[in-house]
């Protein structure tokens, strides 16, 4: 009986410290595992006994390259536990924030972590020789993303504007109409991108998909919606708990997101887009169709597509706004410390990240829980692993190895802000 072993300890081009273990014993597929051996961070022990109001800023430090996510998640979530109620002003203002950091983190993953796989090239650097234009394209629409979190933010890395019931500050109207050309270029720049990436040769592959993402009835969902599914779930944040389960499994030092059912689920673009693709503008649904993609895409090798679609998105959606923007007065509603429990969920470029926190009469946080989309994802992963293992065995050790590790950076997995090479080991009997 032949058997073979495919192991990566360190995987290249993506955020944090993964590997991948997966064993092949005559011809099927026996063991497939996704390994994050990075050390756990206790954020959530971290916050217990803080006031609310520091929660969005400690949370924010949890990823570097989406910290919006987490601010946003994390102020929603205490301002539900406070009772209070942010104005419409407020909440564009977020969403033009939360524009940015789609922008800057799907064209980081887009162009400089996954394109590469598809050119046959080690990195980003790489692609600077061959395809110039392209990098300098998405450089300057990365560029674009951190002048929006810039603007709204204060600064593009963990923002320091941003607070429980609003903002700081509120900028002037000047300021962010400044960035319309450039947000003009960036809807047509990402277009362009979109399109010439879809020129690429994707694997044929298609997985059976339950998509949970949130759903708006009329706007494609950032920082606000119910959250549903391709398989009927239409539930608020507040019951997330009663639908999802995290459990501990000994390979991984991240928890892993199950249905409640023991069912395996799918966050992130690819959800978000086929469960609200009518919500899209009628220019990024046009540069879909363009692309190739229907409504709903189950092939997760094309959604580097799907994440430059969010991006044209991204670009009109802030335009609109900032085109709209009236400075919110006051910046940030407040309100008298009280005991609460408050849940919120919003679409990191990633997928949902819930929070949901409880606190004391003093408004401090006696409990906390933080869901990201990769601990949810990690199990679908392996189920994507463990179908590309078995229907690309007849690849040699190197091309199978990059098939394998190029499955998991269809995830845009953020295990951490790091990147390592790749070391491979094959053992054969």
């Amino acid at each position: 009986m032949t058997e073979r072993v495919i192991q990566v300890d360190a995987l290249a081009r993506v955020e944090g410290e993964g590997a991948l273990y997966v064993k092949v014993t005559g011809g099927e597929v026996e063991k497939v595992e996704f390994r994050i051996f990075e050390p756990p961070r206790f954020f959530e022990a971290f916050l217990r006994g803080r006031d609310a109001h520091e929660a969005p800023d400690i949370t924010s430090r949890i990823c570097g390259i989406c910290p919006i996510a987490y601010i946003m998640s994390a102020s929603q979530a205490m301002e539900m536990a406070l009772g209070l109620t942010v104005t419409p002003e407020i909440h564009a203002l977020r969403r033009i924030l939360y524009c940015g950091e789609w922008i800057q983190s799907h064209v980081l993953h887009a162009a400089m972590l996954h394109a590469p796989d598809f050119l046959g090239l080690e990195d980003a650097i790489q692609i600077a020789q061959t395809h110039p234009d392209v990098v300098r394209k998405a450089l300057r629409l990365k560029k674009l993303g951190n002048s929006l979190m810039e603007a709204v933010g204060g600064r593009s890395v963990h923002p320091v504007n941003t607070r429980v019931g609003g903002f700081y500050r509120a900028p002037e109207r000047a300021a962010l109409q400044a960035l319309l050309p450039e947000l003009d270029w960036g809807v047509q720049a990402a277009r362009d991108l979109t399109l010439a990436f879809s020129a690429f040769d994707f694997p044929d592959d298609s997985g059976d998909y339950h998509f949970v993402s949130l759903v708006h009835p009329e706007v494609y969902p950032i920082a606000e919606g119910r959250i549903g599914s391709s398989r009927g779930l239409d539930i608020a944040p507040a019951e997330f708990n009663d639908h999802f389960v995290e459990e501990h499994v000994a390979r991984s030092n991240a928890l892993q997101g199950r249905m409640r059912d023991g069912s395996t689920y799918l966050v992130g673009p690819l959800a978000r887009y086929a469960n609200n693709f009518a919500r899209l503008s009628p220019g990024a649904r046009q540069t879909a169709r363009d692309a190739g993609l229907d409504a709903v895409v189950t092939n997760p090798f094309k959604s580097i597509l799907v994440r430059m679609v969010e991006v044209q998105y991204a670009c009109e959606e802030a335009a609109r706004l900032i085109r709209a923007y009236v400075p919110p007065v006051p910046s940030f509603v407040t309100g008298p410390a009280r005991a609460g429990v408050g849940h919120a969920c919003t679409e990191a470029p990633r997928g949902i990240c819930y929070h949901t926190y409880t606190l004391d009469d003093d408004g401090r946080i006696s409990h906390a829980q933080i869901v990201p989309p990769t601990s949810q994802n990690q199990p679908q992963i392996e189920v994507d692993l463990e179908r590309v293992v078995r229907e690309s065995l007849d690849l040699g050790e190197h091309a199978l190895k990059v098939r394998c590790e190029q499955t998991i950076r269809n995830y845009d997995p953020c295990i951490s802000c790091a990147t390592h090479f790749l070391k491979l080991t094959v053992d054969r009997d």
